[in-house]
């Protein structure tokens, strides 16, 4: 099986989004800007759930590749992702750099690589609900997160940064194991059949739905209100329902706080509740079901002008690393003043640009071939 194009479009709007999520403006006169409130949250999750779907289809069975091939391939990979993760974490982005806990999250994928469709779903499905239980009955125990983006200085202190990574951190494995595990569920299915296209919208959009609808149902009451209000923990300040209701617009930073069991009903982007990891699973199916509609529908003929367009999507490691080098430079030049290497046109344009010319020369991007040429030799080593 080549290239799914309908995958890699989905991973270039994934980009976009995270792109759109770091540099927009966020809104003036209190208000949090439109654009950031579709892209903040639901574009990372899409990214981890198609990291999901790529792990599901590199790891198929194929004659020339075993269970342990696959296993000893997505631990280098793992390995590498990680460690680039931590080297970009040490310019000062700004950025929240998710490379590093994806690495992580990768790991958890070692066991479960050879499972159906159907048995990955019925994880995913679990794994999200369990998950931001334990999260939740754990953190109060843990040290408290630095909110450190990981760096190799990070790696001089291992108890916190696991701690970190997996549970109290910006993208916690913990909790986002769920995208993981939904990804490689949609990876298992025939992604060229329509009735699988068909169901990832209906699915996806319904879940999507449902889950905001629950947040609504869950926050009518007072009570449910003064008891968010009275446990909220986090550096803003907060005195009432509508101070919180707007910091829940703008995220929550990886976790919800403690100290009362509704923050696992609460809509609120990388907040890890329940209502938010099946808002965001339901956004991604549904985002993947589009994306491979809108292939099928172009035909053969415009497949390859898609692909061109949507190229940024077959090198996405290599060019977060470039936008997050490139808004640290900024961040660095600019001192806080506007600079063009922080302009949301410049970064979204050069992602698309420079992906389509590596997609119209049929190149890999530089990442790509590196993290890719290293697992596949270590894997043939072994075998």
């Amino acid at each position: 099986m080549g290239r799914i194009i309908g995958i890699d479009l989905a991973r270039c709007l994934a980009l976009l989004g995270m792109i759109t999520a770091h540099l927009v403006d966020s809104g003036a006169g209190g208000e949090v800007g439109g654009w950031f409130l579709v892209t903040a949250g639901r574009s990372s999750a899409l990214f981890a759930v198609l990291a999901g779907v790529s792990i599901a289809l590199v790891t198929r069975s194929r004659p020339d590749r075993t269970p342990t091939g696959s296993r000893l391939a997505l631990l280098t990979r793992a390995i590498l992702v990680a460690a680039i993760g931590l080297v970009l974490g040490i310019p000062d982005s700004g950025l929240a750099v998710i490379l590093t806990y994806y690495g992580v999250l990768f790991l958890v994928a070692l066991p479960v690589i050879t499972w159906s469709a159907k048995r990955l779903a019925i994880l995913a499905v679990s794994w999200g609900l369990i998950s931001p239980v334990v999260s939740l009955a754990l953190r109060p125990h843990l040290p408290a997160s630095t909110y450190d983006v990981p760096t190799p200085a990070s790696l001089a202190d291992p108890l916190q940064l696991l701690s970190e990574l997996t549970i109290t951190g910006y993208y916690p494995v913990l909790t986002w194991a769920t995208y993981l595990f939904a990804g490689m569920a949609i990876g298992r299915l025939d992604l060229r059949s329509a009735t699988v296209r068909r169901w990832l919208v209906v699915l996806g959009g319904w879940g999507g739905v449902l889950a905001l609808a629950v947040d609504r149902l869950a926050l009518r009451s007072d009570n449910a209100r003064a008891s968010l209000v009275a446990t909220y923990d986090r550096w803003e300040p907060v005195a009432s329902w509508a101070d919180l209701d707007r910091v829940l617009e703008t995220g929550l930073y990886g976790t919800t706080p403690t100290g009362s069991w509704t923050w696992l009903w609460v809509w609120s982007p990388h907040s890890g509740s329940i209502v938010d990891l099946a808002h965001t699973v339901g956004s991604a199916m549904f985002v993947i079901g589009i994306s491979l509609i809108v292939v099928k529908i172009v035909g053969r003929r415009g497949e390859r002008p898609l692909q061109v367009l949507a190229g940024a999507g077959a090198m996405t490691l290599t060019l977060y690393a470039v936008h997050v080098a490139v808004v640290a430079a900024g961040r660095g030049a600019a001192m806080g003043e506007d600079s063009w290497a922080l302009d949301l046109r410049v970064h979204l344009l050069g992602v698309l640009v420079v992906g389509a010319i590596f997609a119209l020369c049929r190149w890999r991007g530089p990442l790509e071939q590196f993290v890719g040429e290293i697992s596949t030799a270590v894997a043939r080593a072994r075998r």
